[in-house]
């Protein structure tokens, strides 16, 4: 990754009318409706950027949609980039550096979890208020790493403590269950062996993922306040493990897509 680069993937988003936005939004597997709420839409596909990775993943579209939303300029990412997807951790995270050129102050993630914690169920939420990477290794390990910010940045707080406030906040205004908890984050693509649940649950993990905390690391080496949320699509009970649905996944997370997207629409209008 270079200057040049950025520059140029953000100089074409500008030229497409991607102008000072002010929140960036990550959207996960079957989380992509947000998008549609956006109004005075502009739209730039990920290959019409240059430098950009592409979503390889069916259930993610693939595109970058700038505009109003609550009466902030928001730019949204409708897909996101994998470990699994064979990028790197450099280019899963490129995304966050290019929303950050572009002007966005604070960056808000969903994601798909599986409930490592059995006292959570499916279609219930997780604000993420700390994380464990399992991926094998970090979006800040390569050589010019000090071009872009600091190569050490601190980690004891990842979770903008204001946006969590503001999400739990909003969560009781509305009426709407929202779990606190640990989030995991593993390679995959594959999911876990019931070994692997036990593991996770004795490292203190409340759900597991494949995404999420990449993202979290840059936006922590960038400043940008970050706040996520998991939308928990199954109960991962080693004891009664069943084999996975992934279009049952994606069901259950776009029934409870309405719930992420009021708590998100909510903050948005009042920071």
């Amino acid at each position: 990754m270079t200057e040049k680069q950025l520059s140029a993937s953000a100089t074409l988003l500008k030229e497409k009318g991607f102008i000072e936005p002010e929140i960036g939004i990550i959207l996960g597997s079957g989380l992509g409706r947000m998008a549609d709420d956006i109004e005075n839409a502009h739209i730039a596909h990920y290959h019409e950027i240059p430098f950009f990775p592409l979503a390889t993943v069916e259930f993610h579209s693939g595109k970058l949609v700038y505009g109003n939303l609550e009466g902030k300029k928001v730019v949204v990412m409708q897909g996101r980039f994998h470990l699994y997807e064979g990028y790197s951790l450099t280019e899963v995270t490129y995304p966050i550096r290019v929303m950050q050129r572009l002007g966005i102050k604070k960056l808000l993630i969903s994601n798909a979890a599986g409930a490592v914690n059995l006292n959570f169920k499916k279609g219930e939420l997780m604000l993420l208020e700390d994380h464990i990477n399992l991926q094998g290794g970090s979006p800040l390990a390569f050589k010019n790493v000090t071009d872009f910010g600091d190569r050490f940045i601190d980690m004891s707080d990842p979770y903008d403590p204001d946006l969590r406030e503001g999400l739990l906040e909003t969560s009781r205004r509305l009426g709407i269950t929202l779990r606190t908890g640990v989030y995991a984050a593993v390679t995959g693509p594959q999911l876990e062996t019931r070994a692997e649940y036990r593991m996770l649950k004795t490292l203190g993990a409340d759900a597991v993922g494949m995404s999420t905390v990449p993202e979290v690391i840059v936006a922590n080496q960038l400043k940008l306040p970050v706040a996520a949320i998991s939308v928990l699509t199954d109960e991962c009970d080693p004891d009664n493990l069943a084999p996975v649905n992934v279009s049952e996944i994606i069901q259950i997370a776009s029934e409870a897509e309405p719930h992420m997207i009021a708590l998100f629409r909510n903050l948005i209008a009042e920071i």
